[in-house]
């Protein structure tokens, strides 16, 4: 995802799309997957939370990048300008996710997830 040593992009990365998959997943498997993170990617992804249940306008992958967007365009970063971009950011944070979190976890993070997402997913 570029420069492998912008530690700052990185973690604005991490939080956007963490912002995005937070605000599609009921608070129930938000705080299911927070419970397995470590403390500095559980900070990110609980930053300005207003716990509400899941959202019914993102059905699809195109609504989930939109939100990322939402997420970094409020710092004015543009980090995901081609929706290219958005997949790869997306794939390296599930990365992230999978290194964290136990196998039934992840299980239960595919499950919530609609179809398409389902796809980046698994080849994260």
């Amino acid at each position: 995802m570029g420069d492998p040593t912008d530690k700052i992009k990185a973690a604005r990365v991490l939080r956007a799309v963490l912002h995005a998959f937070r605000d599609w997943v009921t608070p129930a498997e938000s705080l299911q997957l927070i419970a397995q993170l470590p403390m500095f990617i559980k900070a990110l992804y609980v930053d300005g939370w207003k716990i509400k249940g899941g959202s019914e306008r993102m059905r699809h992958l195109g609504d989930f990048i939109e939100t990322m967007r939402e997420a970094d365009d409020v710092r004015n970063n543009g980090d995901f300008v081609t929706d290219f971009e958005a997949k790869e950011a997306i794939q390296a944070v599930f990365r992230v996710l999978k290194n964290h979190v136990s196998e039934g976890e992840v299980h239960d993070i595919i499950a919530v997830l609609p179809g398409e997402m389902k796809g980046v997913f698994a080849m994260a």
